[in-house]
């Protein structure tokens, strides 16, 4: 697959660019994790501060699927 592609499919939703590459389980650990950052942003902390921190956890969810998809 074209790591650009994946890396926008990651970055949309985190763990898709992991699955299509055939990493299948860290492509379902990242969307877990992203669903818990989002979540845990709604009950407990200002929304800005998790927003930030779902923003690096995309980056990186793309940069690992580009990685991989090389």
């Amino acid at each position: 697959m074209n790591p650009i592609l994946a890396a926008i499919l990651s970055f949309i939703i985190p763990g898709l660019g992991q699955a299509i590459e055939g990493d299948v389980k860290k492509g379902v650990i990242f969307l877990i994790i992203f669903i818990a950052l989002y979540v845990v942003g709604m009950l407990i902390f200002r929304g800005w501060v998790v927003s930030i921190i779902r923003i690096i956890f995309r980056i990186y969810a793309a940069y690992d699927a580009y990685m991989m998809a090389q």
